[in-house]
């Protein structure tokens, strides 16, 4: 890692008049992001109908799609970040716009405080549509609480959604709803499965009776009824379940084998909605286990899949994947895939079979590319702060920082706060998703700390214990390695401006990230060859991708 050193001048300067009693704030102008991933260079769309894979790049796991006539929506996993659950829209599966996040005001999502980031908080939402009383649904587990299962309503999924509505009756993790023709409605969900046989052919799947009339559940669940089981094959437990009725017949989809590479997804059918289920004897319909690792732009972890019928009748398949980078490593996190569904002569639907892999491009017939649509290759983002409230993209860590932050006129305004990024609390951190291996991210910031612990400006971040941190400090930038077991600094000069704002920016190959600022005159490097696996999901475990964004703290 190389370092550069700059002479000494003085600290930035700001009118006193700026600043509330207490804490110093940072002032940011602007926020770009540009993706360079050598993929979508080397592969440019070549017909109007074709897309990349993933259709939502980044963070965005356990992916749930429903369809109201020309409508899809879209919402995935936010586990500890506030808002939580963004809400995608599309009218034709391939523009994809962030609308919303369904839980988006403090009464929604007032208790992530003291959960693990990327281990606690919101797992699987599922989002359905009943037709009986025209309301979207979306459920979901909280899974730092006894009774975690909740769900949401809207009649426009584009407005606002209920307070949560806390169910009972059901434990474990992932509920979804199913609401079937005969105006019937039901939840099915993974069961708490401690002290259950880990390795057999149990799949601790459970169904339970809901009513809408109430809004809670009704009588007992009962258990998966299961007929043809399959070989034993020491995989994870089913989890993820969803439900469909296609011409008349009932199908059943989970998750199968962990979260990991040997993640896939399974499907069962039945007459009943009670079973039994048969399983279908050419399973998993989907998974990327057991391909060669050394494959050209591999696609791991694939599984927790959703269907969609399109009007026309065709039925498509959105499900989480992970795409290593450069270094075999990647911060992305699981990210939203689609492939059209097939279905076998026995009537089973699938996606992939044998050594099918994901395509990293697709063709979607009848549908047209809108290239400035965001989410599409190697695009690029800005934020120059006028809107009255951060945009959607925009998250914090376990609550909201409201009370931290102001925006617009082409500022953001953000107090420091006690609350480490090292913690369980709220600190003041505004992140996006990271959302390609290669990529540059910059902002510049105005800030006038009134001594040495307080500290502002860029941060990646993927959980407690894996952060970088380029800060404007007291008369010095620095780059700070944030681990488990502390901080170390890897870089630090002296500014040379006076009461000037300074740029900060991240570069990434992949492999290492290069970290600059501009304090008036030109980019300076602070630090280069900067070892990108520290934020890797390889590394770090855990269930979400890296964030980047902006930060501010007051140590002790």
């Amino acid at each position: 890692m190389r370092i550069r050193s700059l002479s000494v001048i003085s600290a930035l300067v700001l009118p006193v008049a700026l600043y509330a009693a207490g804490a110093s704030t940072a002032l940011f102008s602007h926020f770009d992001y540009k993706g360079s991933d050598d993929y979508y260079a080397e592969n440019p769309l070549t017909a109007p109908t074709q897309l990349y894979n993933p259709i939502l790049p980044g963070w965005n796991s356990d992916p749930s799609i429903c369809r109201t006539g020309n409508d899809y929506w879209l919402v995935t996993s936010t586990f500890g970040y506030f808002p939580g659950i963004p809400l995608y829209h599309s009218t034709d599966l391939v523009n994809w716009s962030l609308i919303r996040n369904v839980l988006d005001r403090p009464s929604q999502l007032p208790f992530l405080k003291g959960q693990s980031l990327d281990k606690g908080g919101i797992y699987a939402p599922h989002i359905s549509y009943n037709p009986q009383n025209g309301r979207y649904y979306v459920t979901a587990t909280d899974t730092g609480l006894k009774e975690g299962h909740f769900y949401v309503t809207a009649t426009d999924p584009a407005g606002e959604w209920s307070d949560p509505v806390w169910l009972k009756g059901i434990d474990g993790i992932d509920p979804s709803f199913f609401f079937d023709d005969d105006g019937k409605a039901y939840i099915v969900y993974k069961e708490d499965t401690t002290g259950k046989p880990r390795w057999s052919n149990y799949r601790c799947i459970r169904f339970i009776a809901f009513d809408t009339a109430t809004g809670q559940t009704t009588g007992e669940s009962w258990p998966l009824n299961e007929a043809g089981v399959a070989p034993h094959e020491h995989l994870e437990r089913d989890e993820g379940p969803h439900i469909y009725k296609i011409d008349g017949t009932y199908y059943l989809l989970c998750a199968e084998g962990g979260t990991s590479t040997n993640h896939s997804a399974v499907i069962f059918k039945a007459d009943n909605i009670r079973g039994p289920y048969h399983r279908w004897g050419r399973n998993p319909m989907l998974t990327q286990r057991g391909l060669k690792d050394k494959r050209s732009n591999p696609v791991t972890c694939a599984g927790h899949a959703d269907l969609v019928q399109t009007p026309e009748g065709d039925w498509w398949a959105v499900f989480l994947g992970c795409r290593p980078g450069p270094g075999k490593f990647q911060a992305l996190g699981r990210e939203t895939f689609m492939m059209p569904v097939q279905w076998s002569g026995d009537r089973y639907p699938y996606i992939t079979q044998c050594e099918d892999t994901v395509p990293m491009v697709l063709d979607r017939p009848g549908a047209v590319r809108i290239d400035s649509m965001a989410m599409q290759g190697n695009f690029g983002w800005h934020d120059d702060f006028t809107t009255p409230s951060p945009r959607p993209e925009w998250m914090s860590l376990r609550g909201s920082i409201a009370d931290r932050i102001a925006t617009g006129n082409g500022t953001l305004s953000l107090q420091c706060s006690p609350e480490p990024s090292t913690g369980k609390g709220v600190p003041s951190y505004l992140g996006r998703r990271i959302q390609h291996h290669k990529f540059e991210a910059a902002t510049e910031v105005r800030f006038n700390p009134r001594n040495e612990k307080e500290l502002a400006g860029l941060m990646i971040l993927k959980n407690e214990g894996a952060q970088y941190f380029l800060a404007v400090g007291k008369g010095s930038v620095s780059l700070h390695r944030i681990g488990r077991k502390g901080r170390d600094v890897l870089a630090s000069v002296p500014l040379r401006s006076n009461k000037k704002a300074v740029g900060l920016k991240v570069v990434s190959d992949g492999i290492n990230y290069t970290f600059s600022f501009n304090d008036g005159n030109a980019w300076q490097c602070l630090a280069d060859k900067v070892d990108a696996s520290h934020v890797a999901c390889e590394r770090t475990g855990g269930f979400t991708g890296a964030t980047i964004g902006l930060y501010a703290e007051q140590t002790d």
